[in-house]
């Protein structure tokens, strides 16, 4: 179940590399946005694959360190990632949202990971 957790770290970094950096790069490189076209459903697809990892590794981590909060916390990030994905529109407000939600569900996993491995069971 470790690489669950470390699947969902990975997508979650590369997720705030997509929404933080893709937006610098294509004001920086205004060319670059002719070339690289990322349709909003993208997003959605995205998400529609993080929540079941994110679920079972949680849920997984839950069972065996007899914790809740990590699962808390990845249900409250994956709530903002939903909000961001499918409720605001495209914009800042959305980004800072999704970003957000991303960093929860980031902690939550390195946390169930940390406690996966300090539980004696």
């Amino acid at each position: 179940m470790d690489w669950l957790d470390r699947a969902a770290m990975a997508g979650s970094a590369a997720c705030m590399v997509h929404c933080l950096a893709l937006p610098l790069l294509l004001a920086a490189v205004p060319m670059v946005s002719a070339i690289i076209v990322i349709p909003e459903s993208f997003h959605r697809w995205v998400l529609l694959v993080a929540v079941p990892i994110a679920v079972i590794a949680l849920i997984g981590g839950r069972t065996r360190h007899a914790t809740s909060w990590p699962l808390c916390l990845g249900a409250a990030g994956l709530g903002l990632m939903t909000i961001g994905a499918f409720v605001l529109p495209e914009g800042s407000a959305e980004v800072a949202v999704t970003v957000t939600g991303g960093i929860l569900v980031a902690t939550a996993h390195i946390m169930n990971l940390r406690l996966r491995h300090t539980c004696l069971t």
